[in-house]
């Protein structure tokens, strides 16, 4: 395997020596299919690019830099927040690290700042950014610790295809001697060509959204979106729409996939989310800093609300030897 993320670096006293330096996401994976490429790191199994003839299609990232406000992220074994980190499970009160010191919770589960190795067999890497391969499928072990004493085997696949694009399959398998509480999701932000998601238009099929406190945790059950500034059930602009909110109720097609698609003047992304994926968290980047401030749409499929695992709404448990696996997608559904 070639690690296309390290380079050769010069002496300080002028003479020449190779010296490897490694990127703060590890090994660059990059992949490719028709018009679309794709680079997914070690790091986190994040997906780090995706483009179509060249165009970006998500926030992407430098090798040597750490995801923006959680770009492209994979987040297991729960998305989005814990309130305090702390929750019962099986008759037992467990606390977690505050992952989200500033307000208090445990935020997108324990495997975003993990190593994810390839897959033994099956997958051809790629060579000085250049993909030889259309997939990659990264592994990783999550080990019992404090606040979530369970033990999980965790798979990813990437795969793309010349014309449905981007899919993405997440799977989890209790490894362990006990029943496990599982969520996943992740956080892709979507990019349809202009500087800021005023400009675009937004349909998303979803009947529900939750309302929320300053803290990112539920203050209420899920309310009709018809008459909220959430409604996007038909497609909309976007306009000064603030969104950092969890939609359900999602309305699916024939094959059980949610799609949502954000247009803007020249491309037609669309998101799909297959079964199980009972949640979109959809974020215009109000609160980010700079240049990352409403530049693009967070749509995260996710398989629990923000809280879950206080509530217990949709989360999963997994008894030992149990796998189950969730997929997800992006694709150019229309391009000037």
């Amino acid at each position: 395997m070639v690690d296309a993320g390290r380079r050769e670096l010069g002496r300080h006293d002028g003479s020449m020596s190779e010296s490897r330096t490694t990127p703060l996401t590890g090994t660059q994976h990059a992949i490719m299919a028709g018009d679309y490429q794709a680079i997914v790191t070690e790091l986190g199994a994040g997906l780090r690019s995706l483009t179509h003839c060249g165009r970006p299609l998500i926030t992407g990232y430098e090798p040597d830099e750490l995801p923006p406000a959680a770009a492209g992220q994979l987040l297991a074994p729960w998305p989005n927040r814990i309130d305090g980190g702390r929750y019962d499970f099986g008759g037992a009160a467990f606390q977690l690290e505050l992952s989200e010191a500033a307000r208090g919770n445990a935020i997108h589960g324990l495997t975003r700042w993990a190593n994810w190795a390839p897959a033994p067999a099956g997958t051809v890497q790629s060579t000085a950014g250049q993909a030889s391969a259309d997939r990659v499928t990264l592994r990783h072990v999550l080990h019992g610790r404090p606040g979530y004493p369970f033990c999980l085997s965790l798979s990813v696949t990437y795969r793309l295809d010349a014309k449905a694009g981007l899919a993405v399959a997440v799977t989890a398998e209790n490894a362990g001697s006990r029943p496990a509480p599982y969520g996943t999701g992740s956080h892709p932000y979507l990019s349809a060509g202009p500087p800021s998601v005023d400009a675009c238009e937004l349909e998303l099929p979803a009947a529900r959204w939750l309302p929320t406190d300053d803290r990112g945790i539920p203050a209420g059950p899920a309310r009709h979106v018809e008459g909220s500034p959430f409604d996007f059930r038909t497609a909309r602009p976007i306009g000064d729409t603030s969104l950092d909110h969890a939609l359900t109720g999602l309305t699916r097609d024939s094959s059980g996939r949610a799609w949502a698609r954000l247009t803007g003047p020249e491309t037609t992304i669309g998101l799909w989310a297959g079964p199980g994926y009972g949640w979109l968290q959809v974020f215009t980047g109000d609160g980010l800093a700079g240049e990352l401030r409403r530049r693009a749409l967070a749509v995260e499929p996710m398989t629990c609300p923000p809280n879950a695992f206080v509530t217990g709404e949709d989360v999963l448990t997994l008894a030992p030897g149990d796998s189950v696996t969730h997929a997800w997608g992006l694709q150019v559904l229309a391009r000037a």
